[in-house]
């Protein structure tokens, strides 16, 4: 059950147009290493994790990733809401206004649409929370590549602080990783399994 407070969890206000940063800020709400994958893995992978402590980690951050998707989707959204024929030719823009407009569409900044192929889930404690941990990386890695193009400053700040949530939540995914490791029965632990040294049966 979630409850919906009717405000982003940052703000953003953003005068200037600049379709050709939205091109590229909308890889981080519908691309491979986006906010709305990010939020489907981790509301995904809580079925299986044996401890509550990490269903709550990957409940708490894949809620949180919605907001996050949330602030990505306002960001596209106030950059090219007043935006022109010019500078949608000048920003180029037009792949993108001719099949969506100005609608906010999740697609990587390529224009690959979103795909649940980018997600992992696996099912294993050890594989997903080191999945989880390498996508936050990821995440922050594309952050810092738009920080790197972007010079408006209403544009910078939530980037930044969307930038910090990913550094928090790689920790956090870090912690759980501990703890699952310490937790984990030796005989079933991928690393210690005896029965992995056994011959496959004849076929």
């Amino acid at each position: 059950m979630w409850v919906y407070e009717k405000k982003l969890q940052y703000p953003v206000r953003i005068t200037n147009t600049n379709p050709q940063l939205a091109k590229i800020i909308m890889t981080q709400y519908g691309g491979p290493d986006g906010e709305l994958g990010a939020s489907v893995r981790y509301l995904s992978q809580r079925y299986t994790m044996p401890y509550a402590e990490l269903k709550g980690v990957l409940t708490d951050i894949g809620t949180e990733e919605l907001a996050h998707l949330e602030m990505v989707g306002t960001i596209v959204y106030q950059l090219t809401r007043n935006m022109t024929e010019e500078d949608i030719k000048k920003g180029g823009y037009m792949d993108y206004f001719v099949d969506h407009t100005a609608g906010v569409y999740p697609a990587a900044a390529s224009g690959t649409p979103f795909s649940a192929a980018a997600l992992a889930v696996k099912g294993d404690t050890i594989t997903d929370l080191t999945e989880d941990m390498a996508a936050e990386q990821k995440a922050r890695t594309t952050y810092d590549n738009i920080l790197r193009f972007a010079d408006d400053p209403d544009v910078r700040d939530p980037i930044k602080f969307l930038r910090a949530r990913e550094v928090v939540h790689f920790q956090r995914f870090g912690e759980g990783l501990r703890l699952a490791t310490d937790r984990l029965d030796p005989k079933n632990f991928y690393a210690f399994n005896p029965s992995f040294d056994k011959k496959p049966p004849k076929m």
